[in-house]
């Protein structure tokens, strides 16, 4: 079996299990993923915002918060479970065509 197969059987299988990001907080207490905070989240683990944050945190809106489609965060775990895996897959797909794109920009440059 070729390296790239291996690769993708392994991107497939975390792709599967990227639900578990949603079972394993909930089951062990474990509160928001490690650097997914938002300003106040920020505020109770710090005791205030900081400025930076305070100034940046309406810059971004992430296409998919929380790994889910809008209005789908009450629907319970199979949908919040699928949402999870079509996250993943877009975040995939948007990453290899990035690394694509760049790769042949700069193969191109090397010519």
């Amino acid at each position: 079996m070729k390296l790239t197969a291996k690769l993708w059987i392994g991107i497939a299988i975390l792709i599967v299990l990227s639900p578990l990001g949603l079972l394993l907080p909930e089951h062990f207490k474990a509160g928001s993923a490690w650097g997914e905070w938002g300003a106040d989240e920020m505020r109770e683990l710090v005791g205030y915002i900081p400025k930076g944050l305070t100034k940046l945190s309406g810059l971004w809106q992430a296409p998919l918060p929380d790994y889910a489609f809008k209005g789908w965060e009450e629907k319970g775990l199979p949908l919040l479970s699928f949402a999870y895996i079509i996250s993943a897959v877009i975040g995939i797909v948007v990453v290899v065509l990035l690394a694509l794109i760049i790769g042949k920009i700069l193969s191109k440059k090397g010519d």
